[in-house]
């Protein structure tokens, strides 16, 4: 239990200092933007590399990965069904309503939890695996075509190649799979900067919460509900019953989820990256406070 409540202080500080800093507007007006950016191309590939290629090959491709799978399958496509056909959304938004509902904070929030809850950051490894490597690369494509109006494949491809999340994480991922070792010279100056991501990231959403109400943008009430509801009831739910399907109803199946973590992060740098600045900042700031709650209150439950 202290680990659970350490590293819930650990990741509550940082958000907290990231918030003052807003409210006595430390940094300016523009420091969000610009730390959304700095983790986006810089930090989050060196932490996703260093976490994948640190992660036993097992357990990138554990059990986990195909619940994961399943899971998002379900709640992002029953989400885009909504907005699309139901609500009338726009492209960009459905996808990006979409990713709020169905992708969980698996690195920044996840590998901190993984790390105090469970002794080892690669527990969130295969659920990392998926979105950057499979979710992110689709979702990512559909929101450039969508906002540049290209639907040209090549161009899709290649944007989505360019990625730093995606380059930095398909790179970790062939280092543990060869099994190469990295000597010090070469591993310790990434892990140095991958330090970093994780508390500038938390202090650039500590920051977002100041002067931000969730349920304020008219019209868009319905999603966050949607959303919500998706992320906080369904998602545990359906990783549960996945996970029961694969293990046959054994007792002491792998309860290792690591699926309720808030919306990911990268979803609100996305957003910013790609310029669709304005598009669900209400579903995505509404969902995050409330999962992590959740994620906390059923915490000790995770560990049996």
């Amino acid at each position: 239990m202290s680990g659970i409540l350490t590293g819930f202080a650990v990741i509550g500080l940082a958000v907290v200092v990231g918030y003052v800093i807003a409210r006595i507007d430390l940094l300016g007006e523009h420091a969000r933007p610009v730390l959304s950016r700095l983790t986006f191309y810089v930090l989050s590939p060196f932490l996703l590399f260093v976490v994948l290629a640190r992660a036993d090959v097992t357990t990138l491709f554990s059990a986990l990965l195909p619940v994961s799978m399943i899971t998002a399958a379900v709640i992002i496509g029953g989400y885009a069904l909504i907005s699309r056909f139901v609500l009338r959304r726009r492209t960009a938004e459905t996808v990006i309503g979409a990713l709020s509902a169905g992708q969980v904070n698996s690195n920044n929030i996840g590998i901190p939890i993984s790390l105090y809850m469970l002794g080892d950051a690669a527990y969130s490894a295969p659920v990392i695996l998926f979105q950057l490597l499979v979710l992110m690369p689709i979702a990512l494509g559909i929101l450039d075509a969508a906002t540049s109006g290209s639907r040209s494949p090549r161009r899709i491809l290649t944007q989505t190649a360019k990625n730093p999340m995606l380059i930095g994480s398909a790179l970790g991922v062939l280092v543990a799979v060869l099994g190469i070792h990295l000597p010090p010279i070469v591993l310790d100056p990434l892990t140095f900067f991958s330090a970093a991501c994780v508390p500038v990231l938390l202090m650039s959403y500590g920051m977002s919460l100041y002067g931000q109400r969730v349920l304020t943008e008219p019209g868009r009430r319905v999603d966050v509900v949607i959303a919500s509801v998706l992320k906080l009831l369904v998602i545990p739910q359906s990783r549960g019953a996945s996970r029961c399907v694969r293990s046959g109803f054994r007792a002491g199946a792998d309860r290792r989820d690591t699926g309720r973590p808030p919306t990911a992060q990268n979803v609100s740098t996305s957003r910013s990256a790609t310029g669709w600045e304005r598009s669900c900042r209400a579903t995505w700031c509404s969902s995050p406070p409330s999962g992590a709650f959740r994620c906390c209150s059923g915490s000790p439950l995770l560990l049996g």
